[in-house]
């Protein structure tokens, strides 16, 4: 039988909120696969904050999608039919598969991984997926942490705060997440162990830091960027990293977001500001991998997803990245997968 491709296409730009008339679905049949080439069928779909950037007309570290395009979005796969012989059916991939049920790949971007006995397959686009990857080299590379130092993590219950907010225990930190809801602020003390939270929604954010951060703060890991940025940096130490993860208050923003308005705290205290990407350090790979597998099974470290049924449903869940409405890692499952054996 001939295989039907189900995709979503970028329609149009979105103005603040994403839209589900951003999108256009689309279904056509799958060709014939060429030679060198590998026809992968999509499993699970990782949602981000980063797709909203990615639906601008500007480009970010990627080039900027055109109208018409498939959406892009990692993914992860089997591959179902292989003319490349560096892939063979069977095999388990990831990479920027899109949103569609079928993908065809030179194998350029495609990495093959093998899954752990008693791990979930959606862990590969969370613990040790990108999200993992981006929770260590950001904390450890970027944020050089030091036993005793104090951490403050913003959109802490997420997929990579909740991560960097373990890893940060790990190496001894005193830390403190910020999050938007009294149950999450809640799995982040009672469940994760931090020392202390903040719902920002509720708290003044500049006393509840005061008051978590006695000695000030020594690291900052920021996903959320705006006001919250601002207000730690007013209450930074000597040599305080500032480590820049993701800027999510202000993705949907329709007019130019002000400030910080406390930037001269960093050369007050000689503080360090710092953007990075996961991209960078694909590379060192395996030194992240390793280091989280240790951690997993040694159960010092969790991790949460929430899986989303269908690929359909793709354009109104990537909004719960933005209003909250989610717990750890969004994932869309686009088909079903059961391993070999």
């Amino acid at each position: 039988m001939t295989k039907i491709n189900q995709q979503w296409l970028l329609a149009s730009r979105p103005v603040g909120r994403i839209k589900e008339s951003n999108f256009k679905w689309h279904e056509s049949p799958v060709g014939e696969l060429p030679d060198g080439e590998v026809l992968v069928r999509n499993i699970y779909l990782s949602l981000d904050p980063t797709n909203r950037g990615w639906m601008n007309p500007t480009a970010t570290y990627l080039p900027a999608l055109e109208l018409g395009d498939v959406m892009r979005g990692m993914a992860v796969g089997v591959v179902e039919q292989s003319k490349n012989p560096h892939f063979a059916e069977g095999d388990l991939v990831q990479g920027l598969l899109g949103w569609q049920l079928y993908t065809t790949s030179d194998g350029r971007g495609l990495t093959k991984f093998q899954q752990f006995p008693g791990v979930p397959l959606d862990a590969f686009l969370g613990l040790f997926g990108m999200i993992g990857m981006t929770a260590y080299f950001g904390l450890l590379d970027v944020g050089r942490p030091k036993e005793g130092e104090t951490l403050v993590v913003s959109g802490a219950a997420g997929a990579v705060g909740s991560l960097v907010c373990q890893i940060g225990k790990l190496k001894g930190l005193r830390v403190v997440g910020i999050a938007g809801s009294e149950e999450k602020c809640r799995y982040l003390t009672d469940e994760l162990g931090i020392d202390g939270a903040i719902n920002y929604k509720t708290d003044n954010i500049r006393k509840a830091l005061r008051q978590h951060c006695p000695d000030g703060i020594d690291i900052y890991f920021d996903n959320v960027g705006g006001e919250i940025l601002d207000t730690v940096l007013g209450q930074i130490n000597l040599f305080a990293r500032i480590v820049l993860c993701g800027m999510i208050s202000q993705y949907n923003a329709t007019e130019p977001v002000p400030g910080p308005y406390n930037l001269v705290n960093l050369l007050v205290r000689r503080g360090r500001m710092e953007g990075f990407i996961v991209l960078d350090y694909y590379d060192r790979a395996d030194e992240a991998m390793a280091a989280l597998a240790e951690w997993y099974f040694e159960k010092k470290v969790q991790y949460r997803t929430e899986i989303v049924p269908g690929l359909k449903s793709a354009p109104t869940a990537i909004n719960r990245l933005f209003d909250g409405n989610k717990s750890g890692k969004l994932i869309v499952q686009v088909s079903e997968w059961e391993p070999a054996g």
